[in-house]
């Protein structure tokens, strides 16, 4: 575990030492790429603002599929028995609801 930390940490910074490394050169790191990022910045910025976009979602959904609490009877004999436990209805109106559902 350890050595495969330390081999990441190492990827990762000769990585980004190759991205930040300005090249020598008439745009002297303050146009179009600005600081020798090169197409890797443009990418990494890419990649940050996709994975936040895509939290924000992941986020939106969960708070949707979660605010509803216990979830709702679809099936309409689901929904007799609910209402027969709530005492909406008898015992006798639950039978008649019922047979007319099993015809």
């Amino acid at each position: 575990m350890t050595s495969k930390l330390w081999s990441l940490t190492a990827a990762a910074s000769i990585a980004a030492s190759a991205a930040m490394a300005d090249s020598e050169g008439p745009w002297d790191g303050h146009m179009m790429w600005g600081g020798g990022y090169g197409v890797l910045g443009g990418l990494m910025m890419v990649i940050f603002w996709g994975v936040i976009i895509g939290l924000i979602v992941l986020a939106v959904h969960w708070v949707r599929d979660n605010r509803t609490g216990a979830t709702r009877p679809t099936d309409a004999l689901d929904i007799l028995r609910e209402r027969l436990a709530k005492g909406e209805i008898d015992e006798e109106e639950f039978r008649r609801r019922k047979a007319a559902l099993d015809e």
